[in-house]
């Protein structure tokens, strides 16, 4: 049995070497939905409350475009307030796309959006990450951008890659939009997700995607990129720049993620169900308005309230109210079969700690048991989404890796039971650990951490009684020095760094060795 033990800890330590890239295909997307926090009484008041905002109340604000097309479909500009009736909001929830795919550079990183398929990955926009030499937090750059795409590109349980922070050094909003997207798409073949600063804009990164895709045609048919918009201002007012972006978005077929981030307490009401049902009402005022503007738009059902700790007035992310909230609007997001997206994983911590990763797991797994289609900023964040730390990625893979191996459904039948093998080892060596069977599922049933210890005592202090944020910054350094992806062809780059103002320079985006 000894001996057993210890060819599982040797194959362990080699699965989990430091100094390994690791596989690089994500992880299929397992199921969710088995935890609801709603019974089906609260849905349908929430729903109701909901409607009763978008018909009575309405937004403020609301720009021309806007008004326009939600007017000619049945809307009412009343008293400076654009009211959305029942019957569009039913005439839209039958004809907007419930089912989808979005795509990565490589056929094998396909996420569909329906049901309760669970997806992670990362996003914010923090404009300082803790450096990886000093412990100590900066500005970021666009390089720190980049660098947080190459790790999510090889980190096989984080699936999607959405812009984390903010590249201070650029000079100016167009430089900025512009060179986020590149950064983004050269880093990971994984899907990517940016926001655009201004409408004029979006064309350019719909022609960056073109380009890379050999095609309009191309890209539309298998987007690699989508476009996260805000375009709303809680409670209930409308963003004048987002709608427009939003209009062009759709217009040129990029999919796009329709957000609202009303804060508890503060921006929206104290209560969770007034939270959501305001909540909803200002993300379906995006996904409507999408749908008249393209009926053939793709677009997520984006809700994404965070709690407010109200002794301060701060985002209080990585709360248990926020891990319930955020499972309850993916269950109302579930009752409208939309596709859907909510943040989870947005510890208050600053650094990746005990604190950071309860908070992280906590928050994620009550998303993805609900079974949100995508959870954003589930990696690599700190601070309440001020900051970003590149070894909390490598740290929140194995997390995530944990907690969607928890949504696994196992088999319940003769064989799984095992009664006549239960019979036969009592009988003989009294444990399993021999057992052929025991041997073939060792490799296909379980999921071993790449950097968590599972070391027994003594072997973790021979081996130096490293923490795990220590073992997380020397696996860091590894992959960021070994693993530079080169699946847009030298050709292509060429051609966008002609077309467009790209800042990063090719010297780092090579090995110093080649």
């Amino acid at each position: 049995m000894e001996q057993t033990r210890r060819k599982g800890r040797a194959q362990n330590r080699t699965r989990s070497g430091i100094n390994t890239l690791g596989p690089q295909r994500t992880t299929p997307p397992p199921i969710g939905g088995r935890y609801y926090p709603l019974d089906l009484d609260q849905v349908t008041a929430i729903d109701g409350a909901a409607r009763d905002i978008l018909q009575r109340i309405g937004f403020s604000d609301a720009p021309g475009v806007v008004v326009d097309a939600v007017s000619a479909a049945g809307g009412e500009l009343k008293n400076g307030r654009l009211l959305l009736p029942n019957e569009l909001v039913d005439r839209a929830l039958r004809g907007i796309t419930n089912s989808f795919s979005l795509f990565g550079q490589v056929a094998e990183n396909e996420m569909e959006l329906s049901g309760n398929k669970v997806h992670v990955g990362s996003g914010g926009a923090a404009p300082r990450v803790l450096d990886l030499e000093t412990s100590t937090y900066r500005e970021s750059v666009l390089e720190d951008l980049y660098n947080a795409a190459r790790l999510v590109d090889c980190l096989s349980n984080i699936h999607f890659f959405s812009r984390p922070m903010i590249a201070c050094d650029m000079p100016d909003l167009h430089s900025l939009d512009i060179n986020t997207t590149y950064a983004c798409l050269s880093g990971t073949k994984k899907h990517v997700c940016v926001s655009v600063s201004l409408p004029e804009h979006v064309a350019e990164i719909a022609d960056m995607c073109y380009t890379i895709a050999g095609s309009a045609r191309a890209f539309m048919e298998k987007p690699f990129l989508s476009l996260n918009v805000n375009h709303a201002i809680p409670p209930l007012r409308l963003d004048r720049v987002a709608c427009e972006g939003m209009a062009e978005g759709v217009r040129l077929g990029m999919p796009i993620h329709a957000n609202t981030f009303g804060q508890l307490g503060a921006s929206s009401p104290v209560t969770m169900a007034g939270c959501i049902a305001q909540t909803i009402a200002e993300t379906f005022a995006g996904m409507i308005f999408a749908w008249l503007i393209n009926p053939e738009a793709k677009v997520v059902f984006g809700m994404r309230p965070m709690v407010t700790d109200l002794r301060t007035g701060a985002m209080s992310g990585g709360s248990g109210e926020q891990a319930l909230l955020m499972a309850a609007v993916t269950q109302m997001a579930q009752y409208y079969n939309l596709p859907n997206s909510t943040i989870a994983g947005a510890t208050d911590s600053k650094l990746p700690d005990v604190q950071s990763g309860y908070e992280k797991a906590l928050t994620v797994s009550l998303a993805a048991q609900a079974g949100s289609n995508l959870i954003t900023q589930a990696c690599g964040m700190q601070a309440s989404l001020t900051g970003c730390a590149l070894e909390s990625y490598v740290i929140d893979n194995d997390m995530l890796g944990s907690i969607l191996k928890s949504l696994d459904c196992f088999a319940v039948d003769e064989k799984a039971l095992a009664v006549s093998q239960i019979q036969d080892v009592v009988n003989a060596e009294g444990h399993f650990l021999g057992q052929s069977e025991t041997l073939e599922r060792m490799e296909t049933d379980f999921l071993y951490p790449e950097i968590s210890d599972r070391h027994s005592i003594e072997e973790w202090q021979d081996r130096g009684g490293h923490e795990l944020r220590q073992i997380a910054r020397e696996k860091t350094r590894y992959l960021l020095s070994h693993h530079y992806p080169q699946h847009i062809s030298e050709a292509t780059d060429i051609t966008l760094r002609n077309n467009f103002d790209i800042r990063l320079p090719r010297t780092v985006m090579v090995s110093p060795s080649n």
